[in-house]
């Protein structure tokens, strides 16, 4: 399969493409096309709502906000604004193949090394690439959401409502739930189950696909555990 018959084979036939991507791991495109997509977003953002109103907005929800003068919010707004389109754009250059690595890393530990499906670091990395397609789409409803939607309009933390979080009020003190909710997300379960097809063909016979979704399944748990603690914790 070529890399543009593979974009389209991850959404209509993943089983098929990802046996071939298995066969033959390539990840250039995959990452090139999300970097795009995240910069993209950042850049809507940046447009249509304004970095000062999205601080500002992440401020209004937080409790230790919430104790500072409005001088001392003023001053954190005038120095987050200074490094946040910086850190908007350096992220997704960086730290897409960043996140993309460890990804890969881990389920390679877990479903490689520990429930011995013996596939190479090289397939796993390609696999989890080829996996985020999915966020191409969640971009492309979210530029469009940002440009139909009234500025003051649009919940900056859930864009659009393909998550259990969309549906609760982004104020409300049960921090820790709403990230639970936030969690549970369409575009992550579909990201997921493409992790695990991808497990599953390059590991073949040594990994059934059950295996190959608790692999994917259990350090997402954890790491939406640990989030939504933080955010109960510190919010």
């Amino acid at each position: 399969m070529g890399e543009f018959a593979r974009i389209i084979g991850v959404f209509f036939e993943p089983g098929k493409t990802f046996r071939d991507i298995a066969q033959r791991p390539t990840w250039i495109l995959p990452i090139i096309l999300v970097i795009v997509a995240v910069i993209g977003v950042t850049t809507t953002i940046g447009q249509r709502i304004g970095w000062e109103n999205v601080i500002r907005h992440q401020m209004e929800n937080s409790s230790r906000a919430q104790q500072m003068s409005q001088e001392q919010k003023d001053q954190a707004v005038a120095l987050q604004m200074k490094f946040a389109p910086v850190f908007g754009y350096v992220g997704a250059l960086v730290g897409v193949p960043i996140y993309d690595l460890i990804v890969a890393a881990v389920l390679l530990g877990i479903a490689g090394g520990l429930m011995g499906g013996g596939m190479r670091f090289k397939q796993v990395f390609a696999t989890v690439c080829w996996s985020g397609m999915p966020g191409l789409i969640s971009a492309i409803l979210t530029i469009i959401v940002l440009f139909l939607k009234n500025p003051d309009d649009v919940n900056i933390q859930n864009p659009i409502a393909f998550n259990l979080g969309a549906f609760m009020d982004p104020n409300t003190p049960a921090k820790f739930v709403y990230s639970l909710a936030s969690s549970m997300d369409l575009f992550v379960f579909w990201t997921m189950f493409l992790m695990a097809t991808g497990l599953k063909a390059a590991a073949g016979k040594k990994l059934s696909f059950a295996g190959a979704l608790v692999a994917v399944l259990l350090p997402w748990g954890i790491f939406v555990l640990g989030k939504a603690a933080m955010s109960g914790i510190f919010s």
